[in-house]
């Protein structure tokens, strides 16, 4: 090598080095991947950059909410150690009027985010709503009465919002007392919640829900040939002790073979809805929800009747993101979108960084004659600077902000499953998408980079839900980053010491 180029070598070669490591911008390709990405699906052409794509005139729409976890004793007023029984131990000592990153949601907040759907969407075709009422505090703290007292309230504040709208209620983890335990047969809160929820339930329903929390629905539109498939995961939960030696709690899975299987035949699609997904926590390496045994059988259901599966949508995470699913020869066939939550609590999940959020909520536009998703749009609240407003009364109301459209921000078509493939093959290869993705992913509160290893982790969980793949995908690409690592670093000390003594 000719003593100028030595130089620019180092200069070129060894910052991609330390990036590789974890310190720098640059993305080694996760391994299996061709061209650095994942497997190829040829898309649509999405609208020119600055112009906003037009939906067809007979679109639909509708809102999904999840994870309001309401604190009924937050007082932003309290000493540090005072505010909110949420933050547990953990001081707060920057609560304000509309909530505290520590503390799950004061009463304020939710009444502001449901104000906010109702102005920016006021008559949607009908509302998701996936669950999590309750605060994250022990179980002591709480109590059946208590549990079901939060849940009435926050129904009650989401029918005086849309009272004409039909409204698809999924039950949370924290949904029930004690938390997590949720069995797999007719329960005294099932059948609370059921009459709470009766105006939302049809005459078929009702009952499925008191035998074990699940329904299924066809779409209210007249124009839809669109069902709803509402689950109960909590029952595939792995700190749910209740249903640990059992095949199939209360029979859902049989059910919802069945329910796929009669939807085929009266030519109708389907939303699946919940609020425990299946796959890996993408904010914590190796983290699952589902015990092994269910998360293998769900992920067979939705590989057997992909066709009849229009999208998935699920919450549980906080998070926004959004999981992959493929045929076992390697082809996608259908995507879930994880919602980011209302609640800015920030998980005490040891190894998570940064996990609170900026409160989100989302409208998602979708054609009732296939059920595609043609677009997404996430709504949310600054926490941060809604509570330095208010000190100084310039708002009776803090502002929902428009944060990101899917076709504007990832320049897809649509939010089909062709646009989310292109979508992941962006995250994974390009360090500018990547890092959109994560701060979209915490809705804008971690803004921090997304480095190597955070790569890997969000990428993994994305594209595999399955445990073998998704262990697999960590291991190689984690693997193949640190070789790539050592062989660069290698060849810059090579040149280092290989350089002219009289250019230092």
């Amino acid at each position: 090598m000719q003593p100028v180029m030595q130089p620019v070598a180092l200069l070129l070669l060894c910052p991609l080095a330390a990036a590789l490591s974890g310190k720098g911008r640059q993305r080694a390709p996760l391994p299996g991947w061709t061209g650095g990405g994942p497997r190829a699906v040829p898309g649509g052409s999405p609208a020119p950059p600055g112009e906003r794509r037009r939906l067809p005139a007979a679109a639909g729409r509708f809102w999904h909410v999840t994870d309001l976890h309401w604190d009924p004793d937050y007082e932003a007023a309290a000493g540090a150690g005072q505010v909110c029984p949420s933050a547990g131990s953990r001081a707060v000592p920057a609560a304000g009027p509309w909530g505290s990153y520590l503390c799950d949601a004061p009463w304020r907040l939710l009444a502001s985010a449901v104000r906010a759907m109702r102005n920016r969407l006021q008559r949607p075709d009908f509302v998701l709503w996936t669950g999590d009422d309750t605060p994250h505090v022990p179980n002591e703290k709480l109590g059946e009465e208590k549990v079901l007292h939060i849940i009435e309230n926050l129904t009650s504040l989401i029918k005086e919002t849309f009272p004409d709208t039909k409204v698809y209620a999924a039950m949370g983890n924290h949904d029930f007392h004690p938390k997590n335990q949720f069995p797999g047969k007719e329960h005294r809160i099932y059948n609370r919640t059921a009459e709470l929820w009766r105006s939302w339930l049809n005459d078929a329903s009702t009952p499925l829900f008191r035998a074990g929390a699940f329904y299924s629905e066809k779409l209210p539109s007249p124009r839809t040939r669109g069902r709803m498939v509402v689950l109960n995961t909590n029952l595939y939960y792995d700190k749910n002790n209740e249903t640990a030696g059992e095949e199939d709690p209360g029979g859902q899975f049989q059910w919802l073979e069945e329910t796929l299987t009669n939807a085929s035949r009266a030519d109708e699609m389907v939303y699946i809805v919940g609020h425990v997904p299946p796959g890996f926590f993408e904010k914590k390496r190796g983290m699952p929800w589902f015990r092994s045994g269910f998360n293998e059988r769900y992920l067979k259901i939705v590989q057997k009747h992909h066709r009849v599966i229009a999208a998935q949508f699920f919450g549980h995470h906080h998070t926004d993101s959004f999981r992959m699913f493929y045929s076992d020869t390697g082809s996608p066939i259908n995507v879930m979108f994880l919602a980011p939550g209302v609640t800015p609590w920030k998980t005490t999940l040891p190894g998570v960084n940064n996990g609170a959020n900026n409160p989100g909520i989302r409208v998602i536009d979708y054609d009732p004659d296939t059920l595609q998703v043609l677009d997404m749009v996430t709504y949310y609240l600054n926490l941060t600077r809604a509570n330095m407003m208010a000190s100084t009364w310039e708002e009776e109301f803090p502002t929902w902000e428009e944060e990101y459209r899917l076709t504007e921000a990832f320049q897809v078509p649509d939010g089909s499953l062709r646009s989310m493939q292109t979508v992941l093959e962006r995250i994974s290869k390009d360090p500018h998408y990547l890092q959109q993705y994560y701060e979209f992913n915490s809705v804008r509160y971690d803004l921090t980079q997304c480095e190597e290893a955070c790569r890997v982790d969000h990428v993994c969980a994305i594209r595999e839900v399955d445990f073998t793949k998704y262990n697999e995908c960590v291991k190689t690409s984690s693997s193949a980053s640190a070789i790539i690592s050592v062989r660069l670093l290698f060849f810059c000390l090579l040149l280092g010491l290989l350089s002219p003594q009289q250019a230092l």
